[in-house]
C-alpha cells in the first residue's frame, strides 16, 4: 500500500482524496464522489476531512529528495 500523503498531481482542493485514493487503490474521482456522497449523511465528514488536510504531510518534490 502507498504512503499516506497528499500528493501534488491530482489535487483539487486540499489533496485529502487523492491521498486517500492512493491508498486505497482506487480513482480520485471514485473517492471524491464517495465523500460527497457521505456528506449527505449526518456527521463530521467535513471537519474529518479539514483534519486530515492539516495532518497529513504534503508529498515533497523530487528534486528537494535528490539532495
Amino acid at each position: 500500500m502507498a504512503a499516506l500523503v497528499r500528493p501534488r498531481d491530482g489535487r483539487m482542493i486540499g489533496g485529502v482524496c487523492a491521498a486517500l485514493a492512493r491508498r486505497f487503490g482506487i480513482s480520485s474521482t471514485a473517492m471524491r464522489v464517495i465523500f460527497l456522497a457521505s456528506c449527505l449523511l449526518p456527521g463530521p465528514q467535513f471537519l474529518l476531512y479539514l483534519a486530515l488536510w492539516i495532518l497529513l504531510p504534503g508529498e515533497e518534490k523530487s528534486a528537494r529528495t535528490a539532495w
